[in-house]
């Protein structure tokens, strides 16, 4: 589901953005949780566990809700912070452990976040 009003432009990237933090959430919880607990289907289709999956939720539904997708570059650099204070803590925990790892795993929404497009 895009935001009513996206141009195609602005709800591709809304939906590669998805796309992109789930996969972050997803390396997040392989790195940092046991296999046995990945019982539930992260956004992006991944196995994640239910502690990651309630992350992946809030971070897609965020994306999603996004009002200045079609300007920003990245949450960080955006005047209109959307996530609680301690949402977006665990935000930036995954952020902090999934970036570096990304390149070997996504290298292409790796690049695409980096460069904001």
């Amino acid at each position: 589901m895009f935001a009513m009003g996206d141009s195609p432009k602005t709800a591709k990237r809304r939906a590669r953005e998805k796309r992109t933090i789930s996969q972050m959430v997803v390396l997040y919880c392989a790195g940092n949780h046991e296999a046995a607990t990945r019982t539930e289907t992260a956004h992006c289709g991944e196995a994640i566990c239910p502690a990651c999956l309630a992350i992946d939720a809030n971070a897609v539904l965020r994306t999603e809700r996004c009002r200045k997708m079609d300007e920003k570059t990245s949450c960080e650099q955006c005047g209109n912070h959307c996530y609680k204070p301690e949402d977006r803590e665990r935000i930036r925990a995954v952020m902090r452990y999934a970036g570096p790892r990304m390149m070997g795993r996504h290298p292409v929404a790796a690049l695409r976040h980096l460069m904001g497009i």
